[in-house]
């Protein structure tokens, strides 16, 4: 059992501050159609942090952190991510909101792969902090961990996405969504300027 509560509580002290990847995947929630439309970029977020979490718990952390260039490569690619990201949700309009266009399910992928796997403070808490974690487990402990951390993580983006379409059903004037979009955006500028800062200190 205490494998299992130091998983999710593990968990959700890395998942629920406000990031990127969290940021992202609600907005989907709000400006998609539907709640199903949403789910490319809510399954490819949960998806990410499985595969990260499996390869943190199976020692990848150890490779991972020895190698500067491999964290400066991480940095730039998230930058430019992070960038493009910000542009496309900032030019996004109230008739996303109303059923018409909305991003696409190979733009949701693409993002959410990028805000998953290309954020280096997203890896470093997974491969970092749950890898390091999991160190003191064996076999079924170890199996009992990674499955509670897992689970957390896909109860986690779920819930931000049926959070966000459950929001947008609420009678709100389409400008406060463009307004949440402006705001979205510059968040997400706002985290790649300061990879940019990391990436020179």
């Amino acid at each position: 059992m205490e494998p299992i509560i130091h998983g999710v509580l593990l968990a959700f002290g890395l998942i629920l501050p406000l990031g990127v990847q969290n940021v992202f995947v609600f907005t989907q929630g709000v400006t998609q159609p539907g709640l199903i439309k949403a789910l490319p970029a809510t399954i490819t977020a949960a998806l990410c942090d499985t595969i990260l979490i499996i390869l943190a718990i199976l020692g990848l952390s150890l490779i991972v952190l020895q190698f500067e260039w491999l964290r400066i490569v991480l940095l730039v690619g998230g930058i430019v991510f992070l960038f493009y990201m910000g542009k496309v949700i900032w030019s996004s309009e109230a008739a996303n909101m109303q059923g018409q266009e909305a991003l696409s399910v190979k733009k949701q992928i693409l993002f959410a792969l990028s805000v998953s796997l290309l954020n280096p403070h997203a890896l470093l808490d997974t491969i970092g902090v749950i890898g390091t974690s999991a160190v003191k487990y064996n076999e079924q402990d170890l199996v009992s961990f990674a499955l509670a951390c897992i689970f957390v993580s896909w109860v986690w983006f779920f819930g931000l996405s049926i959070l966000g379409a459950t929001v947008k059903k609420i009678n709100i004037s389409p400008k406060v969504f463009i307004l949440f979009n402006k705001c979205s955006a510059l968040f997400i500028w706002g985290t790649a300027l300061y990879l940019v800062e990391s990436l020179f200190s």
